[in-house]
């Protein structure tokens, strides 16, 4: 609870580590997670520190797991999680885990060598039975034609390569003609038969089959789309061309006999090397997967044992050597209260390396600003976050997370208040509250997915307290409840005395307008909890519902920030300051209760004082009731205002307001200045005091003289009373001033509010409704089915996502502006320190 409230005291301790001891202490350390140690070295490069070289080793161990791991999830191998949390090894068992990782390393290199070596020669195999079928296909085609008489009977009219290909010396009776065979990508193809025309002139036939089934590319295992071709050339200028071009385009070539009978003999050998290679790929693949699979039992305990190793070393290399270079000099930010715990840690370490030197710690007294520490749990966590995400708390300063719990939930519940969509938030809170230790053991990486689990206690509070503003509002997607029985009774009086009261009051036109004055209609009680259901079908709602969440949302504002107020003064007892306290605490405190807090006085004399009834005579009727804001406007104004002539109504609530309202104005102007002057003096002569104090103490340890106005010289250099005047009257102007805005700025509980319920009217009547008001039984079920879908989408999306975001933002802003502006400076930085946790997580984050 004392962490929650405010942060951790924190102790600068100095550690004196025995050389063969240091590491395993560091290790207990890091176990423990509760030192933050300080770079003593912090002007040294990197690669100078005196355990660069551990590091490197373990900045390669690594480099080799992850290529495992690399290998592992291409092959879809599942990396076991057994929970493990192995102990840091030992220096010594750093040699055994780089042989183990050398080996596995290079046997994965040899068998993937092998492997891509046998899948090259399976693919060139594989490609060259194609090419022997298509050229036997081919051969068998045209046995006793001319390749180029068959060209010219079955070319497509519209290939302009092939129909040129005849040669001029046709009518002359048959050519012996060479043919190169080979395979290329199938993209290829056409730039591959633009260029053998270009550069031979057309002097080449060429002949291509589609592989029907796709290769694996041995290099990038991607599946690729080839093409056999057979070019159909004479003389050996020709065959030169055509290799060249081949080569070019990257196209393979393969040897073809000419006979029928060697390609028939030649295509069963290759189908026999064919089967060999399959068998031995085989057995390659299969090892290959036993060797991972091996790994992948292993690897997470492997990785956190090197993350732990390179976190100690990386931690060592920030400590001080002494002058015989047997002691390490270690200085840390520590809790407090967990001195004894750290002890008993570094005592287990010693033992554990088997050290005789009992390491020393000692606290010393240091005018360095402590980093902030608050302890927190899985429900408090997420709240500290947003507290953290504006600026990290002063070390001991009042935390405003132990408050955001129940404030940040409440806030958003006034502007998000509707009971539906408070419940389609609870079901998804509760899934992830209930479900949290599966939804943990999954490690689901999505980035929204994560702030929304992080955050899942946050949804459930806002959703709850939805649930209950919306009983309040009596709202449940835009519709109302009749629980209690509405205690209007319009449509079944026959008391009212006027045709004109009648149309005043009841269905003018299919439409409801309610007034409270008429008792006949009104039984003067209200309804038990919230509002009454029948506002929901009256003209009169918003008018009626925007009177009350506008009053309500200032007195709510005015109540936070005079909390905020009031928090301060916690701060400023604990830190001692009384001058504070006095110029700015009482004063502060004053002025916001003697102006808004007034205000908040006056809506609630009216909601009091004025009514409709017999009980209320005409002077104290809701239509003579005085304007708030008016009022208000004319006390700061200081001006009076007069009742009309002949009416019986007030302009103030009671005799004397004028005078009382006049006395809190000056009052409230006075602390104006009491903000403003009397601390900047008050500071100068603390300064002063303590300066003159110094020096006495100094010419009396020393008495010397000099040194002492050398040092005051510097001192007043860092001192300048200006510099703290202005600083004064910056925040007192910040506060007057934002007295007025902030007041304002909680209207947006009010905006909201009312933007939501809109909303959420707007789409029932102009989507569900459409289904709901169908006459025929049949079309409104089937459309109702379609409607409902989109509604539900609709109502997803924006009111409870968009609308959801929208309250959550303003919320914050309420949070971090309004209210802690009063209180908290966040000025503080984190407490960061060694441990292991984020490594056991597989967070990538160093310990």
């Amino acid at each position: 609870m004392g962490s929650i409230f405010r942060s951790e005291s924190m102790s600068l301790c100095q550690l004196f580590l025995s050389s063969e001891a240091a590491y395993n202490c560091v290790s207990e350390l890091g176990e423990v997670g509760l030192v933050q140690f300080r770079d003593l070295n912090p002007d040294v490069n990197a690669f100078q520190r005196k355990f660069v070289h551990e590091v490197r080793r373990c900045d390669e161990m690594e480099r080799k797991l992850r290529y495992l791991e690399g290998k592992m999830k291409k092959d879809n191998i599942k990396i076991i999680d057994t929970g493990e949390n192995p102990e840091a090894p030992q220096p010594r068992e750093m040699i055994d885990l780089e042989a183990t990782f050398e080996k596995l390393e290079n046997e994965m290199i040899e068998v993937n060598a092998n492997a891509e070596t046998l899948k090259k020669n399976s693919l060139e195999l594989t490609e060259l039975l194609h090419v022997l079928r298509a050229t036997q296909l081919f051969f068998a085609e045209h046995e006793a034609k001319s390749p180029f008489e068959s060209e010219q009977r079955d070319a497509e009219p519209n290939s302009s390569i092939t129909q040129n290909l005849i040669p001029a010396e046709e009518g002359k009776g048959p050519i012996q003609l060479g043919f190169v065979a080979g395979v290329t990508l199938r993209e290829r193809m056409p730039m591959f038969e633009r260029m053998l025309w270009r550069v031979c002139r057309g002097n080449v036939f060429v002949r291509q089959s589609e592989i029907t089934e796709p290769l694996e590319d041995p290099v990038t295992g991607e599946q690729v789309r080839k093409t056999v071709f057979i070019i159909f050339f004479q003389g050996e200028q020709l065959k030169t061309k055509v290799k060249k071009i081949c080569e070019g385009c990257r196209a393979t070539m393969y040897p073809c006999p000419e006979s029928t009978t060697e390609r028939t003999e030649m295509s069963q050998g290759v189908k026999g090397r064919l089967d060999d290679l399959k068998t031995v790929l085989s057995q390659t693949t299969d090892h290959r997967r036993r060797v991972l699979e091996a790994a992948a039992k292993h690897i997470r305990a492997w990785f956190i044992k090197v993350r732990k190793i390179k976190a100690i070393y990386l931690t060592l290399n920030m400590l001080n050597l002494d002058v015989t270079n047997k002691c390490l000099i270690a200085e840390c930010w520590i809790p407090t209260e967990d001195l004894i715990r750290i002890r008993e840690a570094l005592r287990k370490g010693t033992e554990k390396a088997g050290s005789s030197v009992e390491p020393i710690i000692n606290c010393m007294e240091t005018s360095i600003k402590p980093p902030t520490f608050h302890r927190t749990n899985k429900f408090t966590s997420a709240f500290q976050n947003l507290i953290d995400s504006y600026g990290v708390a002063t070390y001991r300063e009042v935390n405003p997370a132990l408050y955001t719990t129940t404030t940040f939930p409440f806030l958003f519940a006034v502007m998000f208040g509707d009971a539906g969509h408070g419940l389609i938030m609870l079901v998804f809170a509760a899934w992830m509250v209930l479900r949290e230790k599966a939804l943990i053991a999954a490690k689901m990486k999505g980035e929204i997915w994560n702030i929304f689990f992080g955050g899942r206690y946050i949804l459930l509070l806002m959703s709850l307290f939805s649930i209950y503003t919306g009983i309040i509002y009596n709202d449940i997607f835009s519709k109302s409840f009749n629980v209690f029985g509405s205690h209007w009774s319009v449509g079944n009086s026959t008391n009212t005395t006027t045709p004109e009261e009648i149309d005043h009051l009841w269905y003018k036109e299919k439409e409801l307008t309610l007034d409270p004055r008429y008792r006949d209609i009104y039984v003067g009680d209200p309804y038990p909890i919230g509002f009454d259901p029948i506002w929901q079908i009256s003209v009169n709602k918003i008018n009626f519902q925007n009177s009350y969440k506008m009053k309500i949302s200032i007195i709510i504002g005015v109540v936070h920030m005079i909390f905020g107020i009031s928090l301060s003064l916690v701060n400023h007892l604990f830190f001692r300051r009384a001058i504070s306290v006095l110029c700015e605490f009482i004063p502060q405190l004053i002025f916001l209760i003697f102006l808004f807090g007034w205000l908040c006085v006056m809506v609630i004399i009216k909601w009091i004082s004025y009514g409709n009834g017999e009980e209320f005579d005409k002077a104290h009727d809701s239509s003579c009731a005085p304007s708030v804001l008016i009022t208000f406007i004319n006390m700061v104004l200081v001006k009076p205002d007069t009742p009309e002539e002949g009416s019986e109504c007030k302009v103030f609530f009671f005799d004397g307001q004028f005078t009382f309202q006049l006395v809190l104005l000056l009052v409230a102007l006075i602390c104006v200045p009491i903000m403003l002057i009397p601390k900047p003096f008050f500071v100068k002569y603390e300064y002063n005091k303590k300066k003159k104090a110094h020096a006495a103490q100094h010419i009396a340890d020393t008495g010397e003289t000099s040194a002492v106005i050398s040092n005051e010289e510097e001192e007043e250099e860092e001192f300048q009373f200006s510099e703290v005047f202005i600083e004064q009257a910056i925040h007192t102007i910040e506060f007057v001033l934002g007295s007025v805005s902030h007041t304002a700025s909680y209207l947006r509980l009010w905006a909201l509010s009312l933007a939501h319920g809109q909303l959420s009217e707007v789409l029932w009547n102009m989507v569900m409704a459409l289904g709901l008001k169908q006459d025929s039984m049949v079309v409104g079920t089937i459309m109702i089915y379609f409607i409902f879908a989109a509604w539900a989408a609709l109502t997803v999306s924006i009111l409870v996502l968009m609308e959801g975001l929208s309250a959550f933002l303003h919320t914050l802003r309420l949070h971090w502006v309004e209210f802690q502006s009063k209180f908290y400076k966040g000025e503080g930085y984190p407490f960061t320190p060694l441990t292991f946790k984020h490594i056991i997580n597989e967070d990538d984050e160093e310990a």
